[in-house]
């Protein structure tokens, strides 16, 4: 009885092609930006080592070669920059779709979980909450004008279990209305720190204890396991 072998894990270089491919494919000009960072970073180089190398072809030759190592390594970054952003958008109005991002992108530091602590049934909007040095932030997802009162509802819940934190309210829409869910991490991030991380730590013990998670009904469509967001590597 034969064994079949178990498939290698494809390298570094094959990861990074693919990602080339699936990128260009969706959004053909994230290509052509890749190629002129490429490009720019090869007449840099060849532009240092023509003026540091008084006509040296080995200094000019080696100021391209690193020249090319720097661009290749930039490409890839706005590529892959490029490919975390088309997946966002691909998830982006689907409901969960914040979940998903809550569940895999999460820097340390932070306390959250991919399931709403409040929901509408009916209209599968929800609220998520994230617990960091900025303090308590809620996170709306569906129409604003309709989970404008969840929001409010949950941020007078915060602020009696724990009135000393800081209370953040953001609203994921699919337009500038409010805070594309592409941009959701970059917008928490830059929330100005309040919190020290034995309070981060206190604050979540507290709204823990309330229970929220097991009283809310997760209605059919909210899965974080369905809808995945990309991951982010280290």
């Amino acid at each position: 009885m034969s064994v079949a072998k178990e498939k290698k894990p494809p390298g570094r270089f094959r990861q990074l092609w693919r990602v080339y491919k699936t990128t260009a494919k969706s959004d053909p000009t994230s290509a052509w930006l890749a190629a002129l960072v490429l490009l720019l970073a090869i007449a840099v180089g060849l532009a240092v080592g023509f003026v540091t190398g008084d006509g040296n072809v080995f200094t000019l030759v080696l100021w391209g070669l690193s020249g090319l190592i720097t661009g290749v390594l930039f490409a890839m970054i706005v590529m892959s920059n490029k490919a975390e952003k088309n997946a966002y958008k691909n998830i982006e109005g689907q409901a969960g779709a914040v979940g998903a991002v809550l569940d895999s992108q999460i820097k340390r530091g932070w306390r959250t979980s991919s399931m709403p602590v409040a929901v509408n049934a009916k209209t599968r909007e929800a609220i998520y909450r994230m617990i960091g040095r900025p303090g308590v932030v809620l996170i709306s997802e569906g129409s604003s004008a309709r989970v404008q009162q969840m929001l409010d509802d949950e941020a007078r819940k915060v602020l009696r279990s724990a009135p000393g934190a800081a209370v953040h309210k953001v609203r994921v829409t699919v337009d500038d209305s409010g805070v594309r869910i592409y941009r959701l991490l970059k917008h928490v991030y830059k929330l100005p720190k309040s919190l020290s991380r034995g309070e981060v730590t206190a604050v979540s013990n507290r709204l823990d204890a309330l229970g929220a998670h097991a009283s809310v009904p997760i209605p059919k469509g909210i899965d974080p396991n369905r809808v995945r967001a990309p991951k982010r590597k280290s």
